[in-house]
């Protein structure tokens, strides 16, 4: 059955209209996000079966490319689903701003929304001044973390420009797990000794995992 088929008050713009944005299911603000259905299945039949098949955390996760192999999902509601989750990351995280840095807890409340469900390591530098207030970011690496690929010069680049005193290092672990590998040790080291040689102190890495975080500075 078409949309404009059904009685009003199943329809979502008129039951939000009706009865407030608040009382609507998960399958019906779906349905106004994605607006338009199949010729096989209404917005509603769409957003029901995504939702019952994936779940609203996988379907989370899913890149541009795996939504529109997805039945009935093409490359517009593919970006319409990306951009509501995508909103959904930012206004979490602009409900919590981090502006002064006292501990990986601190780190951890600034990066988790936005890493959480990256399938790939993302090596961020955040940069603070004297008093450990952030001054700035820059991603640096995108990838698998190799010590013999993250060269000092990129990362303290950002850092000299923007005349940090500190940095710390940040970067997600897609397995959840942010446990220390050797290779984040081997490069936190490295990273460590260079800050000293040009006098901008390293003062933690913060690995990002599901939930938790590993500190190099915190750890027991």
């Amino acid at each position: 059955m078409k949309i404009k088929e059904m009685n009003e008050d199943s329809r979502p713009r008129e039951r939000l209209v009706k009865f407030g944005v608040e009382n609507l299911s998960n399958a019906e603000l779906l349905a106004l996000v994605l607006e338009k259905g199949t010729k096989q299945e209404n917005v509603i039949e769409i957003s029901n079966r995504l939702i019952n098949q994936y779940g609203m955390d996988k379907l989370s996760e899913c890149s541009l490319k795996e939504l529109q192999e997805i039945k009935g999902i093409g490359q517009v509601k593919a970006m319409q689903i990306l951009a509501l989750f995508e909103f959904n990351k930012r206004h979490n995280m602009a409900k919590k701003p981090v502006k002064k840095i006292t501990c990986a807890q601190d780190v951890f409340d600034l990066f988790h929304e936005r890493l959480k469900d990256e399938k790939q390591e993302n090596f961020y530098v955040l940069m603070l001044n004297t008093k450990n207030n952030i001054i700035g970011e820059q991603l640096i690496s995108k990838g698998i973390l190799d010590a013999s690929i993250i060269h000092p010069r990129e990362v303290f680049k950002p850092a000299i420009k923007n005349s940090a005193s500190k940095i710390i290092l940040v970067h997600n672990h897609p397995s959840g797990d942010p446990t220390f590998s050797f290779e984040d040790k081997d490069l936190t080291e490295k990273l460590i000794d260079a800050g000293e040689q040009i006098g901008i102190k390293v003062l933690d890495h913060v690995i990002i995992g599901k939930g938790e975080w590993g500190s190099w500075k915190e750890k027991s």
